[in-house]
């Protein structure tokens, strides 16, 4: 994830809301490309970035939220939801010639799906860890989420929502899904 790498904020929430921006950013650049396969790299990076986005907040922030936030659950459950819906359709979208307009048909609902729920998070998730951890905590917690962004898979799993179905398969699919990323770009 080395090329994703971007000058990032040192607690959670304004690190995840920087997320949200590039994601968003990634998006545009890889429906608006000129050329066809130009698409290509770009819509790599961003499935990357969306997977290890997703990662994190499934082991991190969604169980922190469920745990301590007031109707914790049903807020988490939602995001889980629509989290399970981005990664089946990202995971169709991954199948699709790239240079179709299928592919961009596609991508264009997971891009609304992703910023919809981008906003839900921000606003039904990210006051709670502003208004309930202090600063320290914060810093601590955008640690941890770099740390788990660093070993998450680059591929969707969809199935894979849970803090503990990610702690015990994550690093497993992590390791495949880099195996099979390097084959891909060894053979073409």
């Amino acid at each position: 994830m080395a090329e994703m790498m971007i000058e990032s904020p040192d607690e959670v929430v304004a690190y995840l809301k920087a997320q949200h921006n590039l994601i968003e950013d990634m998006f545009d650049e890889v429906l608006l490309a000129s050329d066809p396969e130009a698409r290509e790299k770009p819509f790599a990076t961003l499935r990357q970035l969306l997977a290890a986005h997703e990662t994190a907040e499934e082991m991190l922030v969604h169980p922190r939220v469920r745990r301590e936030a007031h109707h914790g659950h049903a807020i988490v459950d939602a995001r889980l939801k629509e989290e399970h819906d981005a990664k089946q359709l990202l995971s169709q979208i991954e199948k699709l010639d790239i240079t179709s307009q299928d592919f961009i048909e596609e991508l264009t609902k997971l891009r609304e799906a992703v910023l919809e729920h981008a906003e839900h998070e921000e606003i039904d998730e990210f006051p709670y860890l502003e208004g309930e951890l202090d600063v320290a905590e914060l810093k601590r917690l955008a640690t941890a989420v770099r740390a788990a962004e660093a070993i998450a898979p680059t591929h969707p799993h969809p199935g894979v929502e849970s803090a503990k179905l990610n702690f015990a398969l994550g690093p497993v699919a992590s390791l495949l899904d880099r195996a099979r990323d390097l084959i891909r770009k060894v053979i073409g």
